[in-house]
């Protein structure tokens, strides 16, 4: 299992969000944001940040980080690791399994991720049976989207997603997150785009937006 960062509500949890770093960060990376998504002090939402194990990044000169999967150019979207991807779905899905031991149904847990995390919350989060209350991008997108129609789970398919996306992101550019949000419309999936002038990044209206679909969500 996945060391983890969680942050218990003041009450019993009904309701969970598992959230996934980005490349070379850790758990902790959204932690501060809780307080600012307006859930209300008597919200009931456990807080899952996990950490990436370490592995050598090729984009990075090879220098070992927290990853999610290897990252072979600055083309992210080329020479995909399958491999990688498929090993971290399944600790991700771990993760999960611990929460339905734990009493939290599937219905009542968010897969959410920013960046490269963002982009296996899309992967993980589309191929659960049954499904989960919610699947949250952040400047991010569809690896491996040429797998999607045959192993997404048929269960999933009315799954809600929210992506969110910087227009002047140089890390992974809103045309791949735009073109993977196009290619989940055209699958039938319900995606809720929401652009902001920033670069790779959160900023205060989007994680209020945030806050707003996981209270309809949970």
């Amino acid at each position: 299992m996945l060391e983890c960062v969680e942050i218990e509500p003041a009450k019993a949890a009904t309701a969970a969000v598992i959230w996934l770093h980005g490349l070379g960060a850790d758990g902790n990376d959204f932690v501060p944001i809780i307080d600012e998504l307006g859930l209300g002090d008597g919200h009931s939402v456990r807080f899952v940040f996990p950490n990436a194990p370490s592995r050598p990044v090729t984009v990075n000169n090879g220098m070992a980080m927290p990853a999610w999967y290897d990252i072979a150019g600055t083309d992210i979207a080329d020479k995909q690791d399958a491999d990688g991807i498929a090993a971290s779905a399944r600790e991700i899905e771990a993760l999960i399994g611990r929460e339905v031991e734990r009493g939290i149904p599937p219905e009542r847990i968010v897969l959410a991720g920013f960046s490269q995390g963002g982009a296996m919350a899309l992967h993980t989060g589309l191929r659960q049976s049954p499904a989960l209350a919610g699947v949250m991008a952040l400047s991010a997108y569809l690896p491996l989207h040429d797998r999607l129609t045959d192993e997404a789970a048929s269960a999933s398919q009315a799954v809600s997603v929210f992506m969110a996306h910087g227009t002047e992101d140089p890390v992974v550019p809103i045309a791949l997150g735009r073109g993977s949000r196009d290619q989940l419309v055209a699958a039938g999936y319900d995606v809720a785009w929401h652009e902001y002038p920033m670069a790779h990044q959160v900023c205060l209206p989007q994680i209020a937006t945030i806050g707003r679909w996981l209270r309809t969500r949970l």
